[in-house]
């Protein structure tokens, strides 16, 4: 299997001129966060997504686009596809927080909603894509042209702050750190990268244990606040990436996701997410089990929280 490399992720950050933002880095607890809820749909997804479908664009323009996703990717697909004047259908479960549906519909797209207890998003996707000729599907995660937009995030920490020694980045499909830890570790080998999920979503933790893909079932990763990071799996090209890449992977407990978020919000004046908390509650709670102590940054990846979760907990 080819892993993404650095010449890509390149590649990607010239599509994305004009589209993403070059988010900033800011001191908070004696590390530096990177808040990806500044993009235009709150989230990193959008570098992703963009990089994807313009890639399709310039190849052979498809008749439309189809993904699933939880929300974020969502967003991203929907936005970007506006972007480029293009049709998309989007396979949402029933769960996925109001927010994030009624930002996805708000760029245009269609919204199919499947029971994740029941039915496979897989298997829904694969059926409107056969009704749908010529539609492309745009992968959350599994897919080079998506890992080398999300890697535009560790070419911009590196710009921005040379000596970084450790960068701590979510994990949901596998997506994002893939990316990034292959753009950290191809400028900057020394530099540590580590893998955070959910203790009720550490899919990704048992795949490297274990040394395969290892898939959970939808009830109990749907059990997590995170939303963004319930998927039942990392994708097989997302699991070489982190093996290749990755220096270690720990979990949060719900208790500490719920801390951080409360903590960026009233300290750091951030609003974040559930999934793009857990890098700052392992820099909270687990500190004295990361490599480095010192020159972090947190990737915190997205904003786009139910407004009265975010009530719940800073309250």
């Amino acid at each position: 299997m080819t892993l993404v490399t650095l010449e890509q992720i390149y590649e990607a950050r010239e599509r994305l001129r004009g589209i993403t933002v070059h988010t900033r880095l800011f001191p908070v607890d004696g590390a530096f966060v990177k808040p990806e809820s500044f993009q235009p749909i709150g989230s990193f997804k959008l570098r992703g997504a963009y990089n994807k479908i313009a890639s399709l664009v310039e190849a052979e323009r498809p008749a439309g686009i189809i993904t699933h996703s939880s929300g974020n990717h969502a967003q991203g697909v929907a936005y970007s596809a506006k972007q480029l004047g293009l049709p998309a259908v989007i396979i949402m479960p029933n769960n996925a927080p109001p927010i994030k549906v009624e930002a996805t519909r708000s760029y245009g797209a269609e919204i199919v909603f499947l029971d994740p207890a029941t039915e496979r998003r897989e298997i829904v996707t694969q059926r409107i894509m056969d009704q749908r000729p010529g539609w492309v599907l745009v992968h959350p995660f599994n897919d080079p042209q998506i890992i080398a937009g999300q890697g535009t995030i560790g070419l911009e920490i590196f710009e921005d702050f040379p000596d970084v020694e450790q960068v701590i980045v979510p994990i949901g499909g596998g997506g994002l750190i893939s990316g990034v830890a292959t753009a950290i570790k191809s400028l900057k080998p020394t530099v540590k990268v580590i893998g955070v999920e959910p203790e009720l979503a550490a899919d990704a933790q048992q795949s490297v244990r274990e040394g395969h893909v290892v898939e959970w079932a939808a009830t109990d990763t749907n059990r997590t606040i995170a939303d963004g990071v319930r998927t039942v799996s990392i994708g097989p090209l997302n699991y070489e990436h982190i093996s290749a890449y990755v220096d270690k992977i720990v979990t949060v407990s719900e208790a500490e996701i719920r801390a951080a978020v409360r903590r960026l919000a009233l300290q750091g004046k951030l609003v974040i997410e559930p999934s793009g908390a857990i890098p700052f509650a392992v820099w909270q709670a687990h500190r004295d089990e990361l490599p480095v102590q010192q020159n972090t940054v947190l990737v915190l990846s997205g904003g786009n929280i139910d407004p009265k979760l975010l009530a719940e907990i800073v309250s």
